[in-house]
């Protein structure tokens, strides 16, 4: 969602607050704004709408910002329409106070009304300007006793970056829910001295150190250049763990590709060869990275998995896999629905969260939820050191480096494969899969990157349709079992980055009412790769082809009858039906890719969505 940079150090402030918002575009918004504080009786702010060029020219033209601790923002809107005056950073009194926040603030009416009785006025229609204006209201000259007033008060989500007119030595960080990390570095140019960013996530300030702190909810930061303190809600001190990030920078960037959607499509077999090679040792799965241990897998009577988007699409494969290998029984949820609904949670079970940023506002609540319920958490996830991350009592990482497009695509590959990963070793423990069947399992998952990279080699066909089908104003994926899983996500792809209406349908679902639907040109996408259900697919695929609909067939070698029913047939490599789906989904990827391209639409940033949703 929104996107947090801050700075202060001895450079100029603007620049490296324009570059770190740049890291973060990929997270969606509307409206961008800086501020800075150069040490005279009042804070510098600088907002536009739109792009953040609209920001850079503005400060271009002769609105130039001079001072060496700064915050900025890009803004996806919640409370008030896109505009530069609902625009982030907010001003507190007479500029007194800045700030820019990520989250909701819920109780934001009554604040409001309470600040107005004082004569505060307000000029934004956001819920962020009261957090501003409160902190105003508090302030007598330290900072500390004016934030704990505010944390005590604001009730919601939110990560703050806050200038003090008065402090334009200091720039504070608060937490609670929204993620918000502190980097830090030595100053080159001054020996003792420290330069100090402030970040929503870790892309933002990669190029300028690989040094970050996480700040845990209720916690705040102090950064100076002097270095970063930090404090719990009652002013206390506490010292904070340095963790070192291992990716460079240089994994961030395009690195020559037009997208960073089709540079992460290509980056998948890596991706997926990192989360498989460190955890099968001597031919064998081994979870002890992740600290799951063994008696819990074993004697599990249910799983659930909570999640949202595409990674609750590897979720409902991944109850495929697991209920056929285990014999265990799984629910995949949406999490925003898991949270609401009271779950009954039984006695041996687990929860399974799934999220690539690790900061998915509803995954984490349903996190929360089944710890307050005694009931174990596993979690897949990519970002190192997040939300998720820390509170789950198990982490599978998925190592797939960061990904910047809005779409995902080798996070998604790469949850796939925790969950073929995590059902070898449960059908290992509990013995529901013969010793031979399971290395023959775990032989076959080391053959997927090679399987993938040869459907990547052949994408120009893909290409060649997309570009026909561009103009389609209505598509359906269909297929059964797993095929009917990797169908959702195909369809999602599609409607995300196109525009274009799709939905997804289990294939015998269609005459209970999704055929009357079909029509002239309909472009339908059968994928088809399940053995004991190709036949029952085909047979559907031949029942919308009667009707008109122009079918696109996605199946394996060898299955030829295909080819009697789809116009355009896309066939991948051979491999055991349970792990088709990290397969099946690369065509699809690929074609809503080309066809988003077909369009001249922004790939990596479709409109109204952004990558990490961090309020509901």
């Amino acid at each position: 969602m929104c996107g947090i940079v801050g700075y202060i150090g001895e450079e100029q402030a603007a620049p490296i607050l324009l570059s770190g918002l740049s890291k973060l575009e990929y997270r969606g918004y509307d409206s961008a704004g800086v501020a800075v504080n150069d040490g005279s009786t009042l804070i510098e702010v600088v907002k536009a709408k739109g792009r953040l060029s609209n920001l850079s020219d503005m400060i271009d033209e002769g609105r130039a910002l001079h001072g060496r601790c700064g915050i900025g923002h890009t803004r996806w809107a919640t409370h008030g329409e896109p505009s530069a005056v609902n625009a982030h950073p907010h001003i507190g009194g007479d500029r007194r106070v800045v700030v820019v926040h990520n989250g909701i603030i819920e109780n934001y009416r009554e604040l409001k009304e309470m600040l107005e009785k004082r004569g505060y006025v307000f000029r934004s229609q956001t819920d962020t300007e009261v957090v501003a204006q409160l902190l105003d209201a508090y302030y007598t000259g330290d900072p500390l006793t004016a934030i704990k007033e505010v944390m005590l008060r604001a009730v919601g989500s939110y990560a703050l970056g806050i200038l003090f007119a008065d402090r334009p030595d200091e720039l504070y960080a608060i937490r609670k829910d929204s993620p918000l990390v502190v980097g830090t570095r030595e100053s080159a140019g001054h020996p003792g001295e420290q330069e100090c960013f402030i970040a929503s996530d870790v892309p933002a300030i990669l190029q300028y150190t690989r040094d970050v702190y996480y700040i845990e909810p209720f916690e705040v930061a102090l950064l100076t250049r002097s270095g970063a303190r930090f404090f719990n809600i009652d002013g206390e001190s506490i010292e904070k763990e340095l963790h070192h990030i291992s990716w460079d920078a240089a994994a961030a960037e395009k690195g020559g590709w037009q997208h960073f959607m089709m540079k992460e499509i290509h980056e998948q077999p890596k991706a997926v060869q990192d989360t498989i090679s460190p955890r099968i040792i001597d031919g064998a799965v081994d979870l002890s990275d992740a600290g799951i241990p063994d008696e819990l897998l074993k004697n599990l009577t249910r799983l659930y998995v909570a999640a949202c988007g595409s990674a609750y699409h590897t979720g409902v494969v991944g109850r495929y896999v697991i209920e056929s290998l285990c014999r265990l029984p799984v629910e995949v949820e949406i999490a925003s629905e898991f949270r609401y609904r009271d779950p009954v949670l039984v006695d041996g079970s687990a929860l399974v969260i799934v999220s690539q940023s690790g900061e998915t506002a509803d995954s984490l609540a349903a996190l929360r939820l089944a710890k307050a319920r005694g009931i174990p958490v596993i979690a897949i996830v990519n970002v190192v050191g997040s939300s998720i991350a820390r509170e789950a009592d198990y982490v599978l990482y998925t190592w797939a480096g960061p990904e910047i497009a809005v779409a995902t695509t080798k996070a998604y590959s790469t949850q796939l494969t925790a969950f073929y990963l995590l059902a070898l070793r449960i059908a290992a423990l509990r013995g529901t899969a013969s010793p031979e069947r399971i290395a023959e399992l775990t032989a076959e998952l080391q053959t997927l990157p090679s399987k993938m990279e040869k459907i990547l080699e052949d994408k120009e066909r893909i290409q060649w349709f997309a570009s026909k089908f561009s103009n389609t104003r209505d598509t359906f994926f269909i297929g059964r079992g797993i095929d009917n899983g990797v169908g959702m996500e195909g369809s999602l792809k599609l409607k995300e980055i196109s525009y274009i209406h799709s939905e997804s349908y289990a294939a015998g679902e269609l005459k209970h009412g999704t055929i009357s639907l079909i029509e002239e040109g309909t472009l339908v996408v059968g994928i088809a790769t399940q053995p004991a259900l190709f036949e029952k697919t085909v047979s559907n695929l031949q029942e919308v082809a009667s009707r008109g609909a122009y079918v696109m067939g996605v199946t394996s070698y060898g299955n030829y009858a295909m080819e009697d029913v789809g116009q355009f047939t896309v066939y991948v490599p051979k491999t055991d039906p349970l792990f088709s789906a990290s397969l099946t989904v690369l065509p699809l990827q690929l074609l809503a890719y080309y066809v988003s391209c077909a369009k001249g639409l922004d790939v990596d940033k479709p409109r109204n969505l952004a990558k990490s949703v961090t309020v509901e």
